[in-house]
């Protein structure tokens, strides 16, 4: 019986609410762990995972079944959840609303995932809304600044 190929690698990347610095390096590769497990539950593929205080990147092999909306929603619902549970945060916990979505080539994936394991490196010397909006720019996605995350500066 045929089958039904593909190769699709995701990069998606979403904010903390407000752009707050709430994850902590205490426990941040738990939530990593957490978010993984909700990938893999849904039969995807997590290639790499890291982030900032303030923001998240990861980089998912999906399957063609798979609604990226719905799987992003289910992260972020899961692990504000998980978050609140686990009391990592004095603060109320939450993803801002919206995600960017950046696909990528097999060939690709190396540097991809260079890319979001050195994130913490990378920042020293570039802004959340700097590489953002480099993102969208090098995609070639048309944006407006106020349909973007709220920025504060």
């Amino acid at each position: 019986m045929p089958g039904s190929f593909s190769q699709i690698y995701i990069q998606v990347v979403f904010a903390v609410k407000g752009r707050e610095s709430l994850i902590s390096n205490n426990w941040e590769e738990e939530l990593y762990k957490y978010i993984t497990g909700i990938i893999q539950n849904k039969g995807q593929k997590l290639l790499a995972i890291n982030g900032m205080p303030d923001h998240i990147h990861i980089l998912i092999g999906m399957k063609p079944s798979c609604c990226l909306s719905d799987l992003v929603r289910e992260i972020k619902k899961s692990s504000n959840a998980f978050i609140a549970e686990k009391k990592f945060s004095k603060f109320k916990f939450q993803w801002q609303e919206g995600f960017g979505a950046f696909s990528y080539s097999h060939s690709a994936l190396g540097n991809v995932i260079e890319y979001i394991s050195n994130q913490k490196e990378h920042h020293l010397k570039k802004t959340f809304k700097q590489e953002y909006t480099e993102f969208l720019k090098k995609f070639e996605i048309e944006f407006k600044d106020e349909h973007l995350f709220e920025w504060y500066d």
